[in-house]
Formats: C-alpha cells, sequence, structure tokens
C-alpha cells in the first residue's frame, strides 16, 4: 500500500467528517492519535473539545444555540487502564464499558450499528491502542450501511500490531461532500507520522477545511515511561 501524505489528504477534501490518525512517530519515542471533528450546519459547528479526566468531550459553545445534542455531544476519548479508546459517537461509553466486563473491542461493537442520520446513515468510526511493555499495538473499527441501505449493517475490524515507525492509518466517515454523504471505503489509509507534537498538530489543523472545521485533538504517549502530551485546538474561542 502506498503511504499517503496525511496533509494532502486533508487539504484535498472538503468534508472527511470525522477523523482518526493512530500511528507511531518518526522516532519511536511516541504513540500518537489524533481526532478530528467538523461540521456543515450551525448545530454541528456549536462545539468545542474540552478536557474531562483522562479524556475529553464535545460540549456547546453556545448553549443558546444547541437545537439537538443528538449525535453530536459525547465523549470522544476515555481511558481504560492501558487503553486508550477514541471514536466518533458515544460508542466510546459502550467500548469503556464493555471492556471493562472482559469484552473484546470488537465484541463491543458488535452491539452498535452506524449512526441513525438518514439519508447519510453515518459510519461509527473507533480506535483503541494498548500499552504494554513499553510499546504498544492498535486497532480501527469501521461501521457502516451497505452503501446506504440501512438493512444490513457491515462491520470491520483492522488490527495493526508493533506498528511501524513514521508510520500510521487514517479513516474518516465520508470520502468528501454530498448529499447524501457518501461513507468512507475501504481499509485505513496508511499516512506518515512526522514532527513533535505542536507541529503535527499545526499540520492537521492547517490542512483542515477552513469553513467546516470544528475542533482537533492530538495526543503524544511517550513509550519509554508513559508521559502523555495533549493538544486541543478549537475553531469557537
Amino acid at each position: 500500500m502506498k503511504k499517503l501524505d496525511l496533509a494532502n489528504e486533508l487539504s484535498s477534501n472538503a468534508y472527511p467528517g470525522r477523523g482518526i490518525v493512530i500511528g507511531k512517530s518518526a522516532d519511536g519515542k511516541y504513540a500518537v492519535t489524533a481526532y478530528f471533528i467538523m461540521g456543515r450546519s450551525e448545530n454541528s459547528r456549536n462545539r468545542v473539545f474540552i478536557e474531562e479526566g483522562r479524556g475529553i468531550r464535545t460540549e456547546a459553545f453556545d448553549p443558546s444555540k444547541l437545537t439537538d445534542p443528538h449525535l453530536i455531544i459525547y465523549a470522544p476519548v476515555r481511558v481504560l487502564g492501558n487503553k486508550l479508546i477514541v471514536t466518533n459517537g458515544d460508542q466510546t461509553d459502550t467500548i469503556y464499558e464493555l471492556m471493562d466486563k472482559q469484552q473484546t473491542f470488537e465484541q463491543s461493537l458488535r452491539t452498535r450499528e452506524f449512526e441513525d442520520d438518514a439519508p447519510n446513515y453515518t459510519p461509527r468510526i473507533s480506535g483503541i491502542l494498548h500499552f504494554e511493555g513499553g510499546g504498544f499495538n492498535y486497532a480501527m473499527s469501521i461501521l457502516k450501511s451497505a452503501n446506504g441501505n440501512p438493512d444490513s449493517c457491515q462491520r470491520y475490524t483492522f488490527s495493526y500490531s508493533n506498528p511501524v515507525n513514521g508510520e500510521g492509518r487514517f479513516i474518516h466517515t465520508y470520502m468528501g461532500d454530498g448529499n447524501p454523504l457518501p461513507s468512507f471505503e475501504g481499509e485505513p489509509k496508511l499516512v506518515g507520522i512526522s514532527g513533535s507534537i505542536d507541529e503535527f498538530t499545526d499540520m492537521v489543523w492547517t490542512n483542515l477545511n477552513e469553513d467546516n472545521k470544528v475542533s482537533l485533538f492530538v495526543r503524544y504517549v511517550n513509550l519509554e515511561n508513559g508521559e502523555v502530551e495533549t493538544r486541543i485546538v478549537n475553531k469557537n474561542k
């Protein structure tokens, strides 16, 4: 698989929707995670990321303009022991709660489907990082309709052991703008990972569409000592 330039993947797509990047820094010292949200409607754009415990949640920037919290207010990132969970919806809580009861990432997601936002039927995308022994592995999942047919839910899980330095995977909800919005297709894209946390954060944020971008979360986890660095960028300030 050809390694893609993440900056180009972001800048060439006006509306990838919500996206997850997971990988390893070029120097091999950090596990890298990023999650971004975009919006076309006023309700979707009226959001910010705020820290909550060791994770984050979405919150209405102007509560008076919040018309429907369904599907837009949730905790995208939570930490369960030595696992970091990141998703584009309230399935974060499903994964957290069922894995806490000894179910697997994949088993947890069998209880969920794509979003009930006809006619888009937005895919639910999820990622999990498992840290152990100075290293990590990760998995990604997408739950999607059958080419817009909500009668069938198609579930795909992709697992990555011993990640390669300077490489990651990128999955997002939409192939681009449209009506209805076309769901992501194929396996997560192979992308390069480079730079410090500030350089990486700036690269992602700069290349997201200016009109549609809403918020970005980036986390670097030091694989030697477990120290965590987090950056949050919100368009609404």
